[in-house]
């Protein structure tokens, strides 16, 4: 049997780009767009779309401190899929092991 770790079945994961900027944000909430974008693995453009779309969601708050962004992650805010909108976003942030 071949190693098919390179394959493309192997590239997609469990979580989406979203909940993995909530998941960087509850570990630190002071994190610029850059550290987020190299951490996701995704570009500034999009981190900013989505930290957009997660605040105007009400997931996400978001405050200035001098020059700098700082976030608040709403733990008690319902995960929005049918199938989990009976868990709030600190059980995945829990399963995961943060916060």
């Amino acid at each position: 049997m071949s190693d098919t770790s390179d394959s493309p079945v192997h590239q997609w994961t469990f979580l989406t780009n979203h909940s993995h900027i909530l998941v960087c944000l509850a570990d630190d909430p002071s994190l610029r767009i850059r550290d987020l974008a190299l951490a996701v693995g995704i570009t500034e453009r999009a981190v900013q779309r989505i930290l957009a779309e997660l605040e105007q969601a009400g997931a996400l708050e978001k405050h200035r401190e001098g020059r700098r962004n700082h976030y608040r992650v709403r733990f008690n805010y319902p995960l929005r899929h049918p199938l989990e909108a009976h868990c709030k976003l600190k059980h995945l942030l829990n399963a995961i092991g943060n916060k």
